[in-house]
């Protein structure tokens, strides 16, 4: 049975504004990348599988029930963050995912022990009885994701779950991600505007522009390694990057203070680490740099000719591989579910205009360094 199943889903507001348009998908369990520009659409298909906004037309299947009919039904075995703070300021973190674990069917007892267990998850175990009102972004961002957890959902829907985060605080958050994909077996779907944030913790991507399917495959048609490694650390990234020529690697000063080494005949990781360690300063990053194939999201449809200027601008994968508006496309992923749940709902769709303001941007954060 596939995880996600849509036909021709359309879904136009009052005033003209279509945020969904013939979409056609079927995807198979996994971490799963919805990613699209801010105005794109990712929003208002979360929303249409979560049972709390009907589609204008087409058909929406998720874990084999029917969204469009039976969204009660379906929202128990659904987990939910959505973008924006939810959260009540004068409640603790405990009481809060508590609650909401007795609402999705658990007993007191079993309600309070699955919170503790969510919140250690979460790594706000120590911080549980703290009233919510005096967290950090980051931390909210750990309440909503284990409360989102707690009934022990098949799908967990993720809306921007890095929004407002500092790099430190995104790092974490991806990693739990990671985390619960993995270790609990849980199908995600994640919703962002950042590539960056698909790669790290995403297995297949669905990318969608203007409601249309633009593409939808394994991540690694998306992205590919090239022959330089990049390395960032904490200290003089200058006379680093001097030791390193001086060791015969050929390095050069990158974007943002990260240092570009062409990866020869011989492995440099074991001189980039001995000359750290002289050094005495911190390796923040040691990793093969990931280009996108021009061509990776194109399609042969495409409303008009700046939409086309984007979608040629280089995002990873071979452009022989394409997928029309109404195509089909099935993603295979890996990891299984688990039973129960609770949703929540924000927003409504954007204007056509400011999407296509939002596209110029999306094109600059297509080239990840």
């Amino acid at each position: 049975m596939p995880l996600l199943s849509t036909y021709e889903l359309t879904k136009r507001y009052p005033g003209g504004v279509t945020a969904l348009d013939n979409l056609t998908l079927d995807l198979e369990p996994g971490v799963i990348g919805l990613v699209g520009a801010n105005g794109a659409g990712k929003s208002t298909f979360l929303k249409i599988m979560l049972g709390l906004l009907p589609p204008t037309s087409g058909s929406l299947t998720v874990l084999g029930i029917d969204a469009t009919t039976r969204g009660t039904e379906l929202r128990q075995y659904l987990g939910y963050i959505p973008e924006f703070d939810c959260l009540p300021a004068d409640r603790t973190a405990t009481d809060l995912v508590t609650h909401l674990a007795r609402v999705s069917g658990l007993p007191a007892t079993a309600a309070r022990e699955r919170a503790a267990e969510m919140l250690r998850h979460v790594g706000l175990y120590d911080e549980r009885y703290r009233p919510i009102g005096g967290y950090s972004t980051g931390m909210k961002q750990r309440v909503k994701l284990a409360q989102a957890l707690v009934h022990d959902p098949k799908l967990l829907l993720l809306d921007e779950p890095t929004n407002g985060l500092d790099p430190a605080g995104r790092t974490d958050m991806l990693d739990l991600v990671k985390r619960t994909g993995r270790e609990f077996g849980i199908s995600v779907i994640v919703a962002t505007h950042l590539l960056g944030e698909v790669e790290e913790v995403c297995d297949f991507l669905v990318a969608i522009d203007g409601g249309r399917l633009l593409r939808a495959a394994p991540l690694k048609e998306f992205v590919q390694e090239t022959e330089l490694l990049v390395v960032e650390i904490i200290g003089d990234a200058d006379a680093f990057m001097a030791m390193l020529v001086a060791r015969g690697l050929p390095a050069r000063m990158g974007a943002g203070g990260a240092i570009a080494i062409q990866v020869g005949s011989d492995s440099p990781f074991d001189i980039v680490r001995d000359v750290a360690a002289e050094m005495g300063v911190g390796l923040l990053r040691v990793a093969r740099r990931r280009d996108r194939p021009r061509g990776s999201l194109s399609r042969r449809r495409c409303g008009d000719r700046r939409r086309d200027a984007w979608l040629n601008q280089p995002l990873h994968a071979p452009a022989s591989s394409t997928t029309s508006a109404t195509s089909t496309t099935t993603v295979r992923a890996s990891a299984a579910p688990a039973p129960c749940g609770r949703s929540m709902s924000r927003g409504s769709g954007r204007s056509s205009a400011s999407a296509a303001a939002a596209r110029p941007r999306f094109r600059r954060w297509c080239s990840l360094r």
